[in-house]
């Protein structure tokens, strides 16, 4: 089968962290033929790690997409540009894996969801969370019925002093928003995924700039700028999905909080419910005593991609899943229609810090 001809927009902390290194372990399905970005020696750097001999180089996106033997665009560009790179892409008949969030708002959102149902491209976004050996364990007993009816749960995204001080994360135009966007994407999309419930009817939300500022930071990635921090140090939502479902969403990058846990879920359900603090565990009731069960399953942040079980990370796992739907055809495992409820939600707990409001879908 001839190998799956692949063109790398953006060539940064992303792509060099998770994309690429992932495609190359797919050197028998697919070879990474393109690199772009704005700073030229990015790309030829990638192009030297992970590209064929032949590879090309461009600074300019849009001259990559118009190469007809291009088949897949991994988008791993800053916030503001996902949607319209992924449109373009999908427009010039390329499959699209975009990098999370799916884009900077609802709207930006929608116009890929659009593209991807006109052009029948493949789209999918990188929620790797999911491929965690903890996630897809919580996934298959939420599937079984062990939790009963899910009606509350947890997104937690809690960092105590881990503001990244590279590329453009602290840029408000950019990006679109601080923590809620960059790591409470991933527990949102994990909790929702687990309910699977994609329908909101309203929500509140607040949103801080109290630690912005700060100069005594003590920040793992070392010092950030108080003038360029512009985006939320915290952001906090509460939402209650149609069916009378809630979910209390935490994210920060920066809190006076000993709660550091990244791109988790707890679920609560009528059966049982479960946790990922400290590893899995799931509670209930079995013949009138409360159980609580341990799993010895690895969990992790979004952010460290570790070695899983069986030798295969979370992002490996991802990429692989990604490249064998566009081979077969089949949907990938993050549908764009569920990315699009996560951008949705994060934007409505934006809307209400700004109103201080009830935000209604």
């Amino acid at each position: 089968m001839e190998k799956l001809k692949i063109g790398i927009i953006g060539c940064g902390g992303i792509a060099n962290g998770k994309h690429m290194p992932s495609l190359k372990k797919l050197s028998d399905k697919v070879e990474m033929v393109a690199f772009c970005d704005i700073i030229i020696e990015r790309a030829e750097e990638a192009k030297k790690n992970y590209g064929t001999p032949d590879a090309k180089v461009y600074t300019d996106y849009k001259e990559l997409l118009a190469d007809p033997a291009i088949d897949v665009i991994h988008v791993c560009t800053p916030n503001r540009s996902h949607s319209f790179i992924s449109v373009d892409a999908m427009e010039a008949g390329k499959h699209v894996m975009c990098e999370k969030p799916m884009a900077i708002n609802s709207a930006e959102a929608k116009k890929m969801l659009d593209a991807s149902k006109r052009t029948g491209k493949k789209l999918t976004i990188g929620y790797q969370s999911r491929q965690r050996t903890d996630s897809l364990f919580m996934k298959q007993e939420a599937e079984a019925g062990t939790f009963g009816e899910i009606y509350y749960a947890k997104a937690t995204a809690i960092r105590r002093r881990a503001v990244p001080t590279w590329g453009v994360f602290l840029n408000e135009y950019e990006q679109g928003g601080g923590p809620l966007i960059d790591i409470g994407t991933h527990a949102l999309d994990l909790t929702l995924w687990m309910m699977d419930n994609y329908k909101p009817k309203y929500c509140v939300g607040t949103a801080y700039h109290k630690l912005n500022k700060d100069t005594n930071q003590g920040n793992a990635w070392g010092k950030w700028d108080p003038e360029k921090f512009t985006v939320e140090d915290s952001a906090f939502g509460f939402i209650v999905m149609e069916n009378g479902a809630t979910i209390v969403l935490e994210s920060a990058w920066a809190l006076n909080s000993l709660d550091v846990r990244e791109a988790v879920t707890t679920v609560c359900g009528t059966k049982a419910g479960a946790d990922m603090n400290g590893g899995l565990r799931i509670n209930g009731i079995r013949n009138n005593v409360q159980y609580v069960t341990e799993y010895a399953v690895n969990g992790g942040s979004a952010a460290a991609f570790y070695d899983g079980e069986g030798g295969e990370d979370p992002s490996a796992r991802e990429a692989r899943l990604w490249i064998d739907a566009v081979i077969n055809d089949t949907e990938p495992s993050v549908k764009p229609e569920q990315a699009y409820v996560v951008t949705q939600i994060l934007e409505g707990i934006y809307e209400s810090a700004k109103s201080g409001d009830i935000y209604k879908f």
